[in-house]
Order: structure tokens, then sequence, then C-alpha cells
């Protein structure tokens, strides 16, 4: 997945290199390149921070300012996850991405029964704005922006966090928080859904829609093709999908009235970095020319910053093996090394021990440290895009936006990506793409290094992060305290307001601010939505 496929003679010389989008790769590029792509510098490469922002977001590139690094972290309790909060800030990190267990993910209190055994294991317990104030005690909210990684929920989420902030004493107008927010890729490529595609997009919607009113300087959703890449998918799909779920949140808030132009300059992508080397680089150049040209062409978009494509690019979970772990350490100083030459504005680097387990503190700093290295000591700084005018990257770079286009056509002639995935076909493309890799890397005809070739030798001992059941209990102990101490007569208005407002299709967003004040818990605002849309019941796909 995300590595070539090398066909090789009866001397083991390379014939023929063919990446994962289907580009064959020449052994050798010239300037005749350049024009059988139609390639022109222009339109297709210009200077850095101009349109169509191939070569940077920036003029300056990483002169002007380094990459935000924001390890994904979150763990056990509140308590717990802001101990590593604060080592990765004193260590240098300079941005959070907040991990959830799967109950919050799901919308469970910690004490339902569909959260025995998962509470705190993957992420932190959140049952209520209580646990918040925890887990952002002593943050600087005003000074370092928070990534927020859920998304059935994340509108719950969203109001949470500015509640907290009012309540640590910060305008809601001063904090950035970016929740993933992206239902669509949870229904390709995760599973962690609740509610039906209709009202689930709709809460998107509303979630933009008060970020325009009311959180100027957060980014209401990321749109994550990471999560479809990791499931199977090709770079080119990965980009294509990415978009095409893009469009579907800003046709929403369009047709609420307003101009893409308006708020468009605030989505954020998650986008997934591993694999070879070129078609990553070359996949995020081409998707940012790509993202700019379509704003502009669909969209009518005329300001250049709203132009940008925005987020984080990082990750390289399915890259990790569990096997020889220690060669994990290479992988992400090479996965890190794409991100910087792919312009990345940021960055997150799945540890080392990522692919058995949470990671510990030594592999998540020493993934930070991977970051640092190659900002201070290797010049990733010193100068922007240095493989531009290449003729290998540049030609590669268009025959990558010619193929996403034709992707996206095909979801387009689905009718858009609501019907594609409403119909399972972006689910079977999917699976069938994670088919086919499996069934290489089985057969060995695409190497993946101490798993399908050079296995000999001892793998290291690991360190695992075991499941914490005193963990678990002192968390449901607290959120029983909290049903007794709270108001719940001010809890049951609330929940009462959120329910007729999403009843009549009002923006919610207020009321869930009103909610998360009067400390009702998670488990019961999603619960709201529940009974009022209903459950998602997911389609055949085979």
């Amino acid at each position: 997945m995300g590595v070539a496929t090398y066909i090789k003679d009866e001397k083991d010389a390379v014939k023929e290199v063919i990446l994962q989008s289907g580009i064959k790769i020449k052994p050798v590029y010239t300037p005749e390149d350049l024009e059988r792509v139609g390639f022109d510098y222009n339109t297709d490469l210009g200077e850095p921070g101009e349109f169509p922002f191939t070569r940077s977001i920036h003029p300056l590139g990483y002169r002007s300012r380094t990459w935000t690094t924001r390890q994904y972290t979150g763990f056990g309790t509140p308590e717990e996850t802001n101990e590593r909060f604060k080592l990765m800030i004193s260590h240098g990190q300079t941005g959070l991405n907040v991990a959830f267990d799967l109950p919050t993910q799901m919308g469970y209190d910690s004490d339902d029964p569909m959260a025995e055994g998962e509470v705190g294991r993957v992420g932190m317990a959140i049952d209520s704005l209580r646990d918040f104030e925890i887990a952002f005690r002593d943050i600087k909210l005003n000074r370092i922006g928070s990534g927020l990684t859920i998304n059935a929920v994340a509108s719950i989420m969203l109001a949470m966090y500015q509640t907290v902030a009012e309540k640590f004493g910060y305008k809601k107008t001063e904090i950035s928080a970016t929740p993933q927010n992206d239902i669509l890729k949870e229904i390709v490529g995760r599973g962690a859904w609740i509610y039906p595609v209709e009202p689930a997009v709709r809460l998107i919607g509303d979630t933009i829609e008060y970020s325009m009113k009311e959180l100027p300087r957060c980014n209401p959703v990321s749109v994550c093709g990471y999560h479809i890449r990791e499931s199977g998918c090709t770079p080119v799909q990965e980009i294509s999908y990415a978009f095409m779920i893009a469009f579907a949140y800003i046709d929403n808030v369009v047709a609420r009235g307003y101009k893409a132009e308006d708020f468009v300059g605030r989505f954020s992508f998650n986008l997934n970095i591993f694999g070879n080397l070129w078609e990553t680089v070359s996949k995020f150049r081409a998707a940012r020319k790509l993202w700019a040209k379509l704003l502009r062409e669909r969209y009518s978009v005329r300001d250049d910053k709203s132009l940008f494509l925005r987020g984080i690019f990082g990750g390289g979970g399915s890259g990790m093996t569990k096997q020889q772990p220690e060669n994990n350490i290479m992988r992400g100083a090479y996965y890190a090394l794409a991100a910087a030459l792919s312009g990345a504005q940021t960055t997150a680097l799945c540890s080392f021990d990522e692919a058995y387990t949470i990671p510990t503190e030594r592999a998540a700093l020493l993934s930070l440290r991977t970051f640092q290295i190659l900002m201070d000591e290797i010049g990733l700084r010193d100068t922007v895009d240095p493989l531009a005018g290449s003729y290998f990257i540049e030609t590669v770079t268009r025959e990558m936006e010619e193929k996403i286009l034709e992707e996206m056509e095909k979801v387009e002639k689905m009718g858009g990506m609501v019907e594609a995935v409403s119909s399972g076909y972006v689910q079977r493309e999917v699976a069938r793409q994670a088919y086919e890799f499996e069934r290489m890397l089985q057969e060995g005809k695409v190497i993946k290094v101490g798993v399908n070739k050079y296995t000999e030798g001892v793998d290291m001992e690991v360190e695992l992060h075991e499941y914490n059941e005193e963990s678990a209990q002192l968390q449901i102990k607290r959120l029983k305290e909290l049903r007794n101490e709270r108001d719940n007569s001010a809890v049951s208005k609330s929940l009462g307001a959120l329910r007729k407002a999403a009843e009549d299709k009002k923006n919610v967003m207020p009321f869930l601010v009103d909610c998360c004040r009067s400390y009702a818990t998670v488990g019961e605002m999603a619960n709201v939505f529940r009974e009022v849309f209903g459950e998602y019941i997911e389609p055949g796909i085979f």
C-alpha cells in the first residue's frame, strides 16, 4: 500500500516500476517528458505563494515559518492525557492533536454497557465539560491550536471546546480548534458513524455556519482522506474522494444561502504520507494546484487565501509494521522528509511502536525529534520546493493531476459523493484496492522490508500500553458524581431545547453550547440526535 510494484528480469534488474496510482515510471526523464504532459511553468508551477500554489502556499515556505507539529495524543483519563499534552509541548510541540476513545467517538458515556472494556483504551475518555476542564487545564488555548480527532459527535466536541475556553477566560474569537468532522470518510474508511448520511452532513453544515459567525479562528471541518487511504485506496483516490467529500460539505452550506468564498478558507485536510517518496510528493503538489483551480472554476472563489489547501500531512500508520518495529523509526524519518518536500503546513508522525500499542513517551518524543532534526539540521528550510523543475517530479505531478480528475469524474457520474457513499460505490472501490494490495504483498510483488523480504533477525522487546481498568473505573465514578452534583433540571431544559432545534432543522450549535454549560453528557446529547435522526444502516457492498 503506497509502495511501487517492481517487475524484474531473470538477472534481478528492474524492468518496470508502477506506482500504486497506476503511473509507470521511466528510467530517465528529459525535457521531452514535460512537453509530452503539456507542462507550462506559469499555469502548472508558478511562484511560491502564488496561484496555483503548486510550490507552497507561502512565498518563503519554511524560511518564514516552520510547520506546526501535532503528534496524535490521548489515552486513558483526562488527567493522563493532560500530562502527555504538557510533556509534548515542553519538548517543542506546537499544536495538539487529540485522540478520543471509542465510546466518546460513538456518542456513549463511559458507564454505558456499550462502552465496557473500551473506556480510555485507544484515546481519552470524555463524558462532559468537566473532563475537558481537566484535559485542557494550564494549556494556553489562545496560543496552542487543537485538532479534535472526532467525527460523528464533532459538533458536540466543538461546542465543548468553546465552552471550556470561555470558562478558562478566553474569548471564543481567539481560540483555534480543528475538529475532524468528516462523517463521509467514516462511512467509507473507518466505521465510527452514528447517524444517517443526510442529517450527519447537516450537522457538519451547522458547525461550518456557526464557525463563520462565532468562531472565526476555528477550522470547522478537516476532510480526512487519510483514513480512506489507510483503508486501502490509492493515492489518486485519496485526493479524489477527499475533494468530492469537501464539495458535498460546501454544497450543503451554499444551499443555506452563503457563498463558498465566505467559509471555504477555513476548510482543512488530513492527508496521508507513507510509501513511495516520489508518488507522495507529486500527490501533494498536484492536490494543492487542483484544489485552487477547482475552487475557482466550480465555486468562483477569487480570494487567494481561500484557495489554499491547508491541513495536516502526516501519519504513516499503514506503513508501520509490527515485525521488526525499529525499522519504523527509519520509515518515519522518510515519511517526515516526504512531508517537508511536499510543503506540508502541519505534520504528525506515527510513532515506531504505533503498529501495536499506544505510543510510549520515548516513541512519541522520537517522532517529534525527527521533525525537529529535519527542520534545524538537514536543511529543509533552506529553499522553497527544492524539487521544482525536476523533469521527473513535474511530469509525475502532471500525470497525478490527470488521474485525480479522472477519478473525480467517476464519482460525479454517480451523482456526487453523498450518492456514491450511500450506494456503497466508494466502499467497494476501497475494499477492492485493499484486497489487491494484500494479494500482491503476500505474493511478494509489493516489497515490505521485515515482512516479506529481509525477514531474518530477532524482533526487539516491545513495551505494551496495557489497558488500565482502574482508570476506567475512575472515569465512571467521576461521571456518576457529576450526575448527582449538577443541576439536572437545567440539563433537562437544555436537552429539550436541543431536541426541538434538531426537529425544526435549526442550527444546533448554540443549543449544544448550552447543553455543555449545563454539564449534559456526551451520551445524553448524542442520544437526542439518535432519537431525532435515527441511526445509519450500512449498505451491502459485496
